[in-house]
């Protein structure tokens, strides 16, 4: 008979502690430590021209972008992650005795992997829900040019819109930016 050791439970300290000595990025699951997996090309293209869209889009506006590399803290899941993009209002709100994990993202991105696209679209999804000033959230697919868009409108109402192919246009509406699939999709080879 064989039986498989329980996985090591954390305490987000140890997490936090072990993270900042890594290589490599993890996320915190309720105490379980989760190792992030690389990204594809596309992925990685991806998420490069919506950083550098929404970089340009909000010059002198009050909105930081970040992405990839910035650990934001989801309170009540216990969560931390790595978000493929966000945008946060100015000033940026950090996790109380850090300097390097934001609490406060309106709007975050999730481009999709076959790994990920599940937990992306359900369990980090809600969990992303319970951030009192998240308000938008996009699923990008990195196999065709198609984003899913989901605007708050009331606590638990969320509006979803679909859009597609490369001549579609996304209206942000919580930032008020337009972002052309076009611009999204570009050198993206499917």
């Amino acid at each position: 008979m064989t039986t498989t050791a329980a996985p090591k439970i954390y305490a987000p300290e140890e997490y936090l502690a072990l993270e900042v000595a890594s290589e490599i990025r993890s996320e915190f699951h309720n105490g379980e430590i989760v190792p992030m997996t690389g990204g594809t090309p596309a992925h990685n293209k991806i998420a490069s021209a919506l950083n550098a869209l929404l970089w340009f889009g909000l010059r002198g506006k009050p909105y930081s972008v970040f992405v990839t590399d910035q650990r934001l803290l989801i309170p009540e899941g216990n969560l931390y992650t790595y978000p493929d993009v966000m945008v946060i209002g100015n000033p940026v709100q950090l996790q109380p005795g850090r300097k390097d994990t934001v609490i406060d993202p309106i709007l975050i991105a999730e481009v999709l992997s076959d790994s990920t696209e599940g937990y992306d679209r359900g369990d980090k999804f809600a969990a992303y829900r319970t951030i009192p000033t998240f308000q938008e959230y996009l699923l990008i697919n990195q196999h065709k040019a198609h984003v899913e868009h989901y605007v708050k409108q009331a606590e638990h109402q969320w509006l979803f819109t679909e859009y597609d192919g490369r001549e579609a246009k996304l209206c942000l509406t919580t930032i008020a930016l337009e972002v052309a699939l076009a611009e999204l999709y570009e050198n993206v080879e499917f």
